[in-house]
């Protein structure tokens, strides 16, 4: 579990002296004021809100209670598409496939304009290449909130803060400025990746996050794709992760609200999630775990369960070929699919301000392959197995020792 900054006051001597209490309470004390943008809310302050452009977009943390979320009934608008996309993509000036694994950059399109039938058909782009990027957008909140509703009902995030303007709780605020700096001792970079708030019993799909003040360099952000991940696993390992399941859990992202002395506004919770899920509409095969949020695999040993998580961890964070690295201007808008990517913000821009506002619709629950398969008669697949037999390219054999050769 990444660290949380909290106290620890039932500390004992052990009969002995109070001198290790002492040196606890007080390491405690510095914790509580580390800043781990992961879970602990920043503290903002007014200064120069009035020379402030987007004033009324900066955090707040309203006092309030939620009532547990239920049941959602969520349509997966991709399921509507054209499979080629074609208004979507014919209204596009450029298109731009960043990488082969994830990510497209739509230029020439205003998000404003699109027709249902561009939303649905963007919703499948998105489904298939796990994150796609626009430029230039200008869309105000509203006009965001419409959008993503187009692709399901809207999440409240329970802890995080919304924006100063009354009526925007379905927003989820992303602020830093040079208040307070970051401090590395109280997270690692690898503790940052994450899927939004896969703790829910129904987490997120479409998401998108527009940014509207950013630093002059610094501040990007990396996704990973679970379908790459999945894909790049022996047959005998798919099977073996396609049969089990992980806890999610809220309760450190509830801890760190707490020590900041914010509200949290709807208990934490924890759930139980396949580690490989299946798209509903691509019925592709997604690792659905991050390091932000999934805390152990259910019925193994802690140890194959640490073992595991970790291999699965370190490949999310650590392999390029997964990854695609957006740099933010302002009016820059990525829409990604939360079900089968993870992502991670750079922390690199202190002192100056970045500053973004979040739109996030619930999916459906996560299905495993078995319920997938189950459910609709269809056999769940292998992302890239579906684009090599599309391409004509002969599938691997998986026999043998032969080593692929490599250079650069």
């Amino acid at each position: 579990m990444a660290p949380v900054a909290t106290t620890d006051s039932n500390a004992t001597t052990n009969g002995t002296t109070d001198a290790p209490v002492k040196a606890a309470k007080a390491l405690a004390s510095e914790a509580s004021r580390l800043f781990n943008p992961f879970y602990s809310p920043d503290v903002v302050g007014d200064d120069a809100d009035k020379d402030y452009k987007f004033a009324q977009y900066k955090p707040r943390f309203p006092d309030v209670k939620w009532e547990p979320l239920g049941e959602i009934a969520v349509t997966d608008r991709g399921q509507f598409a054209d499979p080629e996309k074609k208004s979507l993509l014919a209204a596009a000036s450029k298109v731009t496939q960043l990488t082969p694994a994830i990510g497209t950059e739509l230029l020439g399109i205003d998000l404003r304009q699109l027709t249902d039938a561009q939303k649905d058909e963007l919703s499948l782009l998105i489904a298939e290449r796990g994150v796609v990027f626009f430029r230039d957008q200008e869309l105000n909140i509203h006009e965001q909130l419409d959008l993503a509703r187009h692709w399901g009902p809207l999440h409240k995030h329970a802890t995080t803060p919304v924006p100063r303007e009354p009526g925007l709780e379905e927003v989820h605020v992303v602020y830093n400025d040079g208040s307070r700096r970051p401090d590395p001792s109280a997270f690692s970079k690898i503790e940052l990746w994450h899927s939004d708030v896969s703790y829910e019993l129904q987490p997120p799909s479409t998401t998108s996050l527009k940014v509207i003040t950013g630093p002059p360099y610094g501040g990007d952000t990396l996704w990973s794709s679970g379908y790459a991940l999945y894909s790049s696993f022996s047959p005998g390992f798919q099977k073996y992760l396609e049969g089990l399941t992980a806890v999610h859990s809220a309760v450190a992202q509830a801890d760190g609200a707490r020590a900041a002395g914010h509200t949290v506004r709807r208990e934490p919770v924890e759930s139980i999630h396949p580690i490989v899920r299946v798209h509903p509409v691509t019925g592709w095969k997604s690792v659905y775990v991050n390091p932000g949020f999934t805390r152990r695999i259910v019925g193994v040993p802690k140890a194959e369960s640490d073992a595991i998580l970790t291999l699965l961890f370190r490949q999310i964070s650590e392999n390029p070929d997964f990854q695609v690295r957006f740099r933010w201007e302002p009016n820059s808008v990525a829409i990604w699919d939360n079900r089968i990517v993870t992502h991670s913000a750079t922390f690199d821009f202190w002192p100056h301000t970045r500053h973004a506002l979040r739109a996030t619709p619930h999916g459906e629950r996560p299905t495993s392959v078995a319920d997938y398969e189950r459910a609709t008669g269809k056999t769940a697949r292998d992302r890239q197995l579906v684009i090599w037999e599309r391409d004509g390219l002969a599938l691997p054999s998986h026999s043998g020792t032969a080593a692929r050769g490599y250079n650069d």
